[in-house]
């Protein structure tokens, strides 16, 4: 067996390399967004200053940067580091499970995404359409919940990725605390949704490129492992001195593993509720064009299974493979518990398996995670803040007021942000427990937001009073649980895996059944008229001084030298735009009277409802026969049958993980840059055009 006892973990990199990531890679980050920003606003219609295209990137955003920018923002720092810590506690299973309890919600909320476009395409917020259908308690009840939920997942990030800074370089928790958030917010206001989404893919870009780095050095060139088979033998052995209870044989190498099962139950919890509680992927699905947003979600959800699935395993089980190597930050010690809630799991796999190299590349990957997904919530809170309190209680804003309020809010939540984060760590409060309070927390909204879009039947009171009825569940199942079978309430006891389980499955269950059964006994009236009118609202209070209101703009070019700089009114009628001199110069010809007809009638096409239903239909389907496949029918027969891998069936996971992953890149990576090839490809002309 490990030896009993603790030691620091062993830093190979300084605390200025910790600072120069942080600051550095925030800065450069912030000037990227700032010159991209430019030549946005430089060479085609889009410009940060008007309301609609700061909140959600005019509705214009195609499937492939939808897809990465869903991937990045759902790669929070828990997806590298919490997948990894469960896997080196419970075995292979526990990756699987991780990439399970995310995936689903993603391709579920796929459908709920077309609900969106059909029912409430103008809506900025979830919970606009909230109060448009349900009233002000409704609205009041489930912004709170959003709020909630974006301060866990704010903790999560932040207090996720400073601890591994803290841990691989020494720099300050606290200041990174700061620093982060901050950094983060510099190119957010510069740019917008729109320029997140351009963070993302870049993000994404370099995340792909580790996660290849990391499993190639494991299973090929490695001098620690290097090789399948070695990985095979060591985790043997792992299992003969460090058993797994409650695992076939206490074998790593098994889908048997009880311990797989409650995490299983404890992430797929915490998954539905940070994805329908979270304004930052209703953004998303706002923010794309009608026409694609279900197939970019589909991508999305079944890209980003690769990454937990893929790194977990490669980090998971070569932290367990190597803790008896000299090489292992604290040898002769495996992991304590402490250190493995905190997420050191993956850094130490890292540094044992390529050094001082590899603790810079999981700095670099865990920073990418937490900016990435930070930089989602921030637009997110601010969106939140300016339409549904400011604008909503306060005063009505126009489009200047929304741009200012939305950069001030952005601000504000940053230094909050840093300041919440200090606040969790001086309570010990660690990734860990945020990962396993979301889902008590959030599951009680999980399945009234979700028919709120979806399901006409839904009433005040359903949404209402079925929320209220699964927190009451929930929070009571969480303490008595935690009592009977921890034997004490406290911080601790309240955050380990039975707690969880014993809070969200409740929330989740009675609140749906509660919403069900008032639905049907206080039905609503299945008239979708003031979500589909969101829309008229939120024009008058997006527009500004450069044109006509703007709703879902749809950019087709005339020629391919050309972006038609197009704005369609709410009301789809024919309408000529005309510029002032600069414009023509900036933007090139203006639309023609024929041209807008045609993208009129493109308009009505892409927000036609029966067209919009099948999509609903299909991707319905869709995620019930992915959620079938990688919930029940590839896991469930292995635990059933209790087996464990043979070394035949580990190599055709291993490779079946590695086509996984490069697949996700394949879509994340190259399907953005092929879809903006023409708008690429002009804007080079323009800029070489200047030169001259």
């Amino acid at each position: 067996m490990s030896l009993a006892g603790e030691k620091e973990f062993t830093r190979l990199l300084g605390p200025a390399t910790g600072y120069g990531v942080v600051v550095g890679l925030g800065a450069a980050f912030a000037v990227l967004m700032i010159a991209f920003t430019y030549l946005q606003r430089r060479f085609t219609r889009f410009d940060t200053n008007n309301a609609s295209e700061f909140a959600t990137a005019s509705r214009s955003i195609k499937p492939g940067l939808i897809c990465a920018g869903i991937v990045s923002a759902w790669t929070w720092s828990a997806t590298l580091l919490q997948s990894s810590a469960a896997t080196y506690q419970s075995g292979l299973s526990a990756a699987w499970w991780y990439g399970v309890g995310g995936t689903i919600q993603i391709a579920f909320f796929a459908a709920i995404a077309a609900k969106v476009k059909m029912n409430a395409n103008g809506a900025t917020t979830f919970l606009q359409i909230c109060r448009a259908r349900y009233g002000t308690a409704c609205h009041l009840l489930f912004t709170f919940y959003a709020l909630v939920c974006a301060h866990i997942v704010a903790g999560s990030l932040v207090l996720g990725a400073s601890a591994t800074i803290n841990a691989l370089t020494g720099a300050s928790i606290e200041a990174c605390n700061f620093l982060l958030p901050i950094g983060i917010a510099i190119y957010v206001i510069a740019g917008g949704l729109r320029a997140t989404f351009i963070c993302d893919f870049t993000h994404t870009v370099i995340l792909f490129v580790i996660i290849y780095m990391f499993m190639f050095s494991a299973y090929a060139t490695s001098p620690q492992l290097g090789s399948i088979t070695t990985m095979y033998n060591l985790l043997v052995q792992a299992a003969q001195t460090d058993p797994v209870a409650g695992n076939a044989s206490g074998s790593y190498l098994t889908m048997k593993s009880n311990s797989g099962i409650l995490f299983a139950g404890c992430t797929i919890a915490s998954g539905f509720s940070g994805v329908f509680c979270d304004q930052g992927y209703w953004q998303r699905a706002i923010a794309s064009r009608p026409e694609s947003t279900t197939r970019a979600y589909m991508l999305g959800g079944m890209s980003w299974f690769a990454i937990p699935w893929a790194f977990g395993t490669t980090m998971g089980l070569s932290s367990r493979a190597l803790q008896s190597n000299p090489s292992y930050p604290t040898y002769p010690y495996a992991l304590s518990a402490s250190q493995q809630s905190a997420g050191l799991v993956a850094p130490a796999a890292a540094v044992t398996l390529l050094g001082k190299g590899g603790a810079a590349a999981i700095l670099l990957a865990t920073f990418m995670a937490a900016t990435s997904a930070a930089s989602a919530e921030l637009i997110a809170v601010s969106s939140i803040v300016v339409y549904d309190i400011i604008g909503t209680y306060w005063k009505p804003l126009s489009g200047k007021q929304v741009v200012f309020w939305s950069h001030l809010i952005i601000g504000i939540a940053a230094v909050w942000f840093g300041a919440w984060s200090c606040i969790l760590h001086k309570a010990n409060i660690d990734l860990g427990w945020l990962f396993y309070i979301q889902g008590v927390c959030l599951t009680p909204a999980v399945v009234p937001i979700g028919l709120t879009v979806s399901w006409g039947r839904m009433s005040h009171v359903s949404a209402f009073y079925g929320t209220l009825f699964g927190t009451v569940c929930g929070m009571l199942g969480w303490m008595i649980g935690c009592w009977k079978i921890y034997g004490v309430i406290n911080t601790s006891n309240l955050a380990k895996p039975y707690s969880a389980i014993s809070g969200s499955a409740p929330g989740l269950v009675m609140s749906t059944l509660a919403t069900l059964i008032l639905a049907y006994f206080f039905p609503g009236t299945n008239d979708w008229t003031a979500t589909r009118a969101i829309h008229q609202a939120d024009d008058k209070a997006s527009s500004n001084e450069k044109g006509e209101p703007v709703s879902a703009p749809i950019t087709h070019s005339s020629s391919p030298d050309e972006i038609s700089p197009v704005i369609t009114s709410g009301n789809n009628h024919r309408q000529e735009i005309n510029y002032t001199d600069k414009e023509k110069e900036q933007y090139g010809n203006s639309t023609t009277v024929n041209e807008v007809d045609e993208i009129d009638q493109e308009t009505i096409k892409e927000l036609d409802r029966e067209v919009l239903q099948n999509v609903f239909k299909r991707a319905s389907i869709i995620s019930g026969s992915v959620a079938m496949i990688i919930t029940f029918i590839v896991p469930i027969p292995m635990f059933a049958a209790h087996y464990v891998f043979s070394l035949g069936f580990f190599k055709f996971w291993i490779a079946a993980s590695f086509i996984w992953v490069f697949l996700a890149g394949s879509f994340c990576i190259i399907l953005p840059v092929w879809e903006s090839r023409s708008d690429l490809v002009l804007i080079c002309k323009k800029l070489l055009n200047l030169r001259k």
